[in-house]
């Protein structure tokens, strides 16, 4: 879940602007060798001392939920139904999830023998990883911390959190909770910038789970690789969004807007930018007019005084938006909506844009932000020719009534997810594999698939009959007869 960050104090080895001190670098260091017996101890823990962990980490979320709406606003004025919706909520709906499958997660799973094996039993079971970093991002700082820690509790891991400094509130609550309700042995949080995600990544981890952007995403698994660490790598990119001359306009644009100015545009399943076909573009522009006046104001001055629209999360990247804005205008976008900014209360408008040129900087960066670029096609066959032209989004969403229309995309992009008729609802749908595929992600999350990331598939084959003895030297003819027997039935 790309943050649009490719900071390069993250490379291990780097002189950060500001290093973590040697202080802080040997509490890391203690933390992870004390979890180090706790990790080998929980290798044998039973699903109920599991799961009781995962329901008091639940009963916190939950009794301070008037914290996170606080913190929520005084990072980047997030409303509060917005905490509900996209922090408290997922991470609720994951650990009951957790709570109501863990016993059959456990539960080894049986393997029928192939014909090679016959005379054996076989089974696959999962094992903790052991100690486990959680490295999470600043868009939603909760969920995106919490939810990966429910699937690490639940597949019976240690874990060292480090959530992101550029939401200090909502950073300094989860660092309350985590050191009220573990001991650090079992679950440790370091806060603090970049140079803190620098030395935990210098550690020989079994696991690390990263939420980020891909430039980030290659950086941890460069540092992974060190020692052969497996990954997660929960990443981004620019996911496409087709809207086609069957398509309900009305329906469409209100949702597509809703995914993508939730959180102001600073969610990695967004809509990065919409297709539309020719015919219907322009009813299908007057619409999403009509929804961003009705949703946030008609005017600047009214969208700025929403409730509703959160803000960028910084000065930052209110600058790196604006720029992306500026830079598409000067070279000859039209903006058909919105386009105010105001740097010093880190606003951006809920923008529509039309008419962008091929070398404008939106066409090839992660927008992350609430800049919408619109463009119109005639034939879909050049839609699918200039998304395999990208790297594999992380979602891809389609608006259809027409089957053959929807199979056709299906068949003939690839993405981490799609939605048909709808957006970002792959995300908190939990019997589903959340993740990305190659520059977008690398692994899955979420339910099942989120025990299994931080789970080892041991594989176990116990033997009844001494088959195999019939293959042992000195070979025979007989042998040659069953060997040749074999590759008949196999």
């Amino acid at each position: 879940m790309s943050t649009s960050t490719a900071n390069v104090s993250y490379l291990p080895g780097a002189r950060p602007a500001a290093s973590a001190d040697a202080a802080q670098h040997s509490e890391i260091q203690r933390v992870f060798a004390r979890q180090r017996e706790t990790a080998l101890r929980l290798r044998s823990s039973t699903r109920e001392e599991r799961a009781a962990k995962i329901r008091k980490l639940k009963a916190a979320v939950l009794a301070a939920k008037n914290d996170f709406y606080e913190a929520g606003m005084r990072d980047f004025k997030k409303p509060a139904a917005e905490v509900d919706l996209t922090e408290i909520l997922p991470i609720v709906a994951e650990a009951n999830d957790a709570l109501r499958h863990l016993r059959r997660w456990m539960k080894p799973q049986r393997v029928y023998p192939t014909m090679m094996m016959f005379g054996t039993q076989a089974w696959v079971q999962h094992e903790p990883r052991g100690r486990c970093l959680i490295i999470s991002p600043w868009n939603y700082p909760a969920n995106l911390t919490f939810g990966p820690l429910v699937s690490a509790l639940a597949a019976g891991n240690t874990v060292i959190l480090k959530p992101s400094e550029m939401t200090p509130h909502t950073t300094a609550v989860m660092v309350r909770l985590v050191r009220e309700l573990f001991s650090e042995d079992e679950v440790a949080i370091f806060d603090g910038d970049a140079s803190v995600s620098t030395a935990l990544l210098e550690l020989p981890f079994d696991h690390i789970f990263f939420t980020g952007s891909p430039a980030i995403g290659k950086v941890v698994m460069a540092a992974a690789a060190k020692h052969l660490t497996s990954v997660t790598l929960e990443l981004g990119g620019k996911s496409p969004t087709i809207v086609d001359e069957t398509a309900d306009l009305k329906a469409a644009a209100k949702n597509i807007l809703w995914g993508k100015y939730t959180n102001n545009g600073q969610t990695c399943i967004a809509p990065d930018h919409i297709y539309v076909h020719e015919s219907v573009k322009a009813e299908f522009i007057a619409q999403c007019r009509e929804v961003l006046h009705s949703s946030y104001g008609e005017t600047q001055q009214a969208q700025m005084a929403s409730p509703y629209l959160a803000r960028v999360v910084n000065t930052r990247h209110t600058q790196r938006v604006a720029g992306l804005l500026n830079d598409a205008t000067a070279r000859g976008a039209k903006v058909i909506s919105g386009g105010g900014i105001s740097e010093q209360d880190c606003f951006v408008a809920p923008t529509l844009l039309t008419d962008i040129p091929a070398d404008a900087k939106i066409m090839s960066e992660e927008i992350f932000g609430p800049l919408l670029p619109i463009f119109g096609y005639t034939q879909i066959d050049q839609v699918i020719a200039d998304i395999n032209a990208q790297p594999k989004p992380l979602a891809l969403y389609i608006w259809s009534r027409k089957e053959a229309n929807i199979e056709t995309l299906l068949k003939r992009t690839s993405a981490g997810g799609t939605c048909i008729n709808h957006s970002v609802v792959q995300f908190i749908h939990g019997r589903l594999p959340f993740g990305g595929v190659n520059n977008s992600g690398i692994g899955n999350a979420h339910g099942l698939y989120g025990f299994k990331a931080f789970s080892h598939e041991r594989a176990v084959v116990r033997n009844r009959y001494q088959i195999a003895s019939l293959f042992y030297p000195p070979y025979t003819n007989f042998t040659r007869r069953i060997g040749a027997l074999l590759l008949k039935l196999v």
